[in-house]
């Protein structure tokens, strides 16, 4: 996402006059592999719903579906959009361009971060788990574990960040570009902004998604300044919430400073109330309000993850890169005369 335009001028597009090599055959080849990747997406969904229902006939506890609500939303999703995008690839849409190229680097970013939250995680998740064992289930031995981990990196080192540095690089070329913006001369609503404005745009527009589904999985709780909204009041909370981010998504892609602002105040308010409330509450109680099965918290518990308070601090080191975003995107808007 390193096409730049300063101020609120239109998106430079590249010259056609200008030599490049024409690449529609790797559009064509990375729109079916952008397609088989959102059917991988969409078999998730059936796969975490089985997935589910069998954890319940273990556990003898009621199904609880709610629970992966998002995930599903998220996951159901990313295969509607990735079918569609993959389409608009072979077919050499510049919009599809675009979106892949901001698809790809978010990809990127966040599996870079999956991949060191990983390291700090999950050698604590399976020491803990390994040192439960039972005369049923004998603990896991360190040589086991350290495969586990092994494997594991591999494949979140595959998965989050070659295959995305490979989508990445391919979308970025500016042979691709000029390549899609000849075959598809017109400008479309992906030209309006610059695309690490367009990133943030689309972002904001997911966030109100998960708002608004997020009433029927949390069941209206919400941490709040120390104390957790529940029912009515947590559900107006939310709808409140992606109303906020809708208004300054809008004003984003229309490269208004309000926007940006809105955004910066939104998350710092957001982060404040939200490390007010966890320095007095633990995420267990909140586990409880929003009605998690008692097996599924015990399970949670096993893990360690909620032991002390570093759960608070990761939270709030995760908002630091967003916020050097938010600054190295501030660039591009200017106060309107």
């Amino acid at each position: 996402m390193n096409e730049q335009n300063p101020g609120t001028e239109p998106v430079e597009t590249t010259s056609l006059t200008v030599p490049y090599k024409d690449r529609s055959t790797g559009l064509i080849v990375f729109g079916v592999l952008t397609i088989a990747l959102g059917g991988l997406f969409g078999l998730l969904v059936p796969l975490m719903l089985a997935g589910q229902a069998l954890a319940a006939t273990t556990t003898h506890a009621p199904t609880s579906f709610s629970t992966i609500l998002p995930a599903i939303f998220m996951y159901g999703g990313l295969a509607v959009v990735l079918v569609w995008l993959g389409i608009g690839s072979i077919l050499a849409r510049r919009w599809a361009r675009a979106l892949l190229l901001i698809f790809s680097w978010s990809w990127l970013v966040l599996g870079v971060f999956e991949v060191i939250a990983m390291a700090f995680i999950m050698p604590k998740v399976l020491a803990n788990l390994s040192s439960t064992g039972t005369a049923d289930h004998p603990a896991v031995s360190a040589a086991a574990m350290d495969m586990v981990l092994v494997v594991m990196f591999v494949m979140y080192g595959v998965l989050f960040i070659i295959l995305p540095a490979v989508w990445t690089f391919f979308y970025n070329s500016r042979h691709v570009k000029a390549t899609c913006e000849a075959r598809d001369p017109a400008t479309c609503w992906t030209d309006a902004c610059p695309l690490p404005v367009l990133a943030l745009c689309l972002w904001s527009l997911f966030s109100v998604l998960m708002m608004l589904v997020a009433p029927m999985t949390t069941h209206g709780v919400a941490p709040f300044f120390g104390m957790f909204l529940t029912g009515a009041p947590g559900m107006l909370f939310y709808l409140i919430l992606a109303a906020l981010w809708s208004y300054a998504a809008w004003l984003l892609y229309q490269l208004d400073p309000r926007g940006w602002w809105l955004i910066l105040i939104a998350l710092c308010v957001g982060m404040t109330s939200t490390l007010v409330t966890f320095a007095q509450h633990d995420l267990l109680e909140m586990y409880r309000l929003m009605d998690f099965p008692e097996a599924q918290i015990e399970q949670i518990q096993k893990t360690g993850l909620l032991e002390g308070h570093w759960m608070i601090w990761l939270m709030s080191f995760s908002m630091l890169p967003f916020l050097g975003y938010l600054l190295f995107i501030k660039r591009y808007f200017h106060r309107k005369s």
